[in-house]
């Protein structure tokens, strides 16, 4: 089956590589991001590596951690700072996948010793990406499984660590769907892995019916409640004086908002708006490719819409703006602190849900839609708690939104539970750190 994998991947490599180079090429991205995809790793990664490749009196080797995307680099952040602080004398580097990925990394994981691009999941930019950094360990984080890469590290003496590991019910349903077909190959595939630091006993079980050895899967928590509140920002500080001094009330932020949901937030926003008339809605869309999508959804529906990469915070926002569109990577999490009543997209239409805690930060529940396969237990520990809502519409959205702005009480209750919720389930970076930390002591006596 590794045979027919490589040839698939080989295959797809003469559609990927000029596929890549037209998209950055039109997006205007480095050109050296397709040679990072290549394997190409930047000479300064390769330098700081051979560094602590070869110091003195600490157990030598650089760790690299992959974060596909922006969902998985939040999540990495108190893994990442937590890292640096245990293992001062180690670099950590960590690639990404997406252009978004890249984005968010650079401005959050300022800590970490280098970013770049994870290479293709074919042999030859792998191989040439793991023996230019000869790390020590690498980390996954969630559950990306990319097969070349695992059998390649596992050639080297490199172990991988899935941490933060999850099995959404689709993926898992997915594989059981298929499972006569690629069951032996997916075993073959997670035994190359070393240890698994599930979320939820749950994702555990799921992983280990997947092939992952039982002795190799443990359950450590959530590493998204243990990541730190964002400054508010620049921007955020401006909207901020720009609320206050126009006397906008309330303000409304829709954050993560997928494909086909605007409309459904619009609506809602339509029935804030008729209660009050200097009402504001942040819109912030999940993906740079639907911020020009959603400035125009918006102003087709009748409202009058204003663009964040066009402020001039030097100059007031439009006393007349309905909607402000989002359109920034790294800011949305600051703004839900000004929010009077917020949603979290992904979550109307079946996208899987995204992070609820943001919001929760700053003690504003969070509303979400009944798609949330992939925060299932997360969403179900805030409704049992009474520290979120879900809704199936943008009209009960709307209906939610009047009614946490008009209650203060509940509001303020609700937003209380919410913070606490998320300050309790602290600790899995403590965890995953304990066993990386082990694991890396192992690697160094057997060395």
């Amino acid at each position: 089956m590794y045979f027919f994998y490589r040839i698939l991947t080989a295959a797809g490599m003469l559609i990927l590589a000029p596929y890549y180079a037209l998209r950055g090429w039109r997006r205007g991205e480095p050109s050296q991001a397709l040679r990072e995809r290549l394997g190409g790793v930047p000479p300064e990664i390769i330098a700081r590596a051979a560094v602590s490749s070869s110091a003195k009196g600490v157990s030598p080797g650089a760790i690299w951690i992959h974060a596909v995307s922006v969902g998985e680099v939040l999540a990495a952040q108190p893994l990442v700072e937590g890292l640096k602080r245990r293992f001062p004398a180690r670099t950590v580097f960590v690639s990404t996948t997406t252009e978004t990925g890249q984005q968010l990394a650079r401005e959050r994981l300022r800590c970490a010793d280098g970013i770049f691009y994870f290479p293709l999941d074919w042999v030859v930019p792998v191989r040439r990406a793991l023996r230019a950094i000869c790390p020590a360990l690498a980390i996954v984080m969630e559950t990306e499984i990319w097969p070349n890469f695992l059998r390649e590290a596992k050639r080297l003496g490199v172990p991988v660590v899935f941490a933060n590991a999850r099995v959404s019910e689709k993926s898992f349903a997915r594989y059981k769907r298929w499972e006569f077909l690629v069951g032996e190959f997916f075993t073959r595939v997670l035994r190359d892995a070393e240890l698994f630091l599930a979320q939820t006993p749950e994702d555990a079980a799921r992983l280990k019916e997947m092939g992952a050895p039982e002795g190799r899967v443990e359950v450590t928590g959530n590493l998204k409640y243990d990541a730190e509140p964002p400054a508010i920002g620049r921007f955020g500080e401006w909207l901020n004086d720009q609320i206050r001094q126009q006397e906008r009330w309330p303000v409304v932020v829709a954050g993560s908002v997928v494909a086909e949901e605007e409309e459904a937030v619009l609506a809602a926003y339509d029935v804030v708006q008729r209660q009050w008339r200097h009402a504001l809605l942040v819109l912030a869309p999940r993906k740079p490719d639907r911020f020009d999508v959603a400035a125009s959804v918006a102003a087709a529906a009748g409202w009058n819409v204003v663009r964040r990469s066009v402020l001039d915070f030097a100059a007031p926002l439009e006393e007349n703006a309905d909607v402000l569109v989002l359109d920034s990577i790294g800011e949305l999490a600051g703004v839900y602190s000004l929010a009077d009543a917020a949603f979290v997209g992904g979550s109307l239409v079946p996208a899987g849900g995204h992070n609820i805690l943001e919001p929760a930060w700053f003690s504003k529940p969070p509303v979400f839609g009944q798609s949330m396969e992939n925060f299932r237990e997360m969403a179900a520990q805030f409704l049992s708690a009474r520290a979120g809502v879900q809704v199936t519409s943008g009209s009960q959205l709307g209906k939610v939104w009047v009614q946490l702005i008009e209650d203060n009480p509940l509001r303020e209750r609700m937003g209380a539970a919410a913070r606490g919720l998320s300050e309790r389930n602290r600790g899995a970076t403590t965890r995953a750190l304990d066993r990386i930390a082990s694991l890396l002591e192992q690697k160094g006596s057997a060395a």
